[in-house]
């Protein structure tokens, strides 16, 4: 199980970068929640990233630490490519179901302006 986790958090971190909206269905559940934004399902995550590579579009997400544990992970990232600031960290956490990402909280250093899209699994 905890491969299975590491896997999904992998996954929704390399199609983020590679800007593959078509894999959110993939590697989020069909109800997934979002805490932070409100929202459910694959289409709110794909939806979130398009906003965000629009606002930002050199955006770059490389993962620091995962730490894995009974159906969870915790990730620190920095994300990279945003003008006039170093790379802000993100912290998300996510809970995964047969594989795929059901569940998402997240905080993040992300100066005001690109707070609507701050996160990619869409937390803030």
């Amino acid at each position: 199980m905890t491969e299975d986790v590491r896997a999904a958090a992998q996954r929704m971190y390399e199609a983020f970068n590679a800007r593959d909206y078509g894999a959110v269905a993939e590697i989020f559940t069909a109800d997934f929640y979002s805490h932070p934004l409100e929202t459910t399902g694959p289409e709110s995550v794909a939806q979130a990233w398009r906003r965000f590579h629009e606002a930002v579009p050199d955006v770059r997400v490389v993962v620091e630490d995962m730490v894995v544990e009974e159906g969870k992970a915790a990730v620190r990232t920095r994300v990279h490519g945003i003008p006039g600031q170093p790379p802000p960290t993100m912290l998300e956490m996510f809970r995964v179901r047969d594989g795929r990402i059901a569940e998402l909280w997240g905080l993040s250093a992300l100066r005001r302006g690109f707070q609507g899209a701050a996160s990619v699994g869409t937390g803030r």
